[in-house]
């Protein structure tokens, strides 16, 4: 079984930065793709960043520039650094990654979510 933790979010002022971290525990072998989808109340669900574990990164195209998105392979882990954050960023932000286990094969597993406010 693989679990994803977050970490990071928070409230911030417009122009702030914030830092999000995802943790892939358990039965983890490889992580192939590894980012961050957001979701605002009555807004469809939004790519924002992606990483895969060839160093192939995607950003949409209203955080290029602002987000940096990071893996360490070692620790299981990646974080989106956000910068330059504006009210329009305000979202619930979700961890995803498809992980390589032994026991499942490649599998999408979810993090818990955490909430980002950009707010003055």
């Amino acid at each position: 079984q693989v679990h994803l933790v977050e970490s990071g979010g928070g409230l911030v002022q417009p122009g702030g930065s914030l830092r999000l971290t995802c943790v892939a525990t358990g039965d983890v072998f490889i992580i192939n793709n590894i980012g961050w989808y957001r979701h605002t109340p009555g807004k469809q669900q939004q790519l924002v960043a992606r990483h895969s574990s060839t160093n192939d990164i995607h950003y949409a195209d209203s955080v290029e520039g602002r987000f940096i998105i990071s893996r360490d392979n070692a620790k299981n882990t990646a974080y989106l650094q956000m910068n330059d954050l504006e009210v329009e960023d305000t979202a619930i932000y979700t961890c995803y990654a498809n992980v390589y286990s032994r026991a499942h094969g490649s599998v999408d597993y979810w993090g818990q979510g955490t909430q980002v406010t950009v707010s003055s």
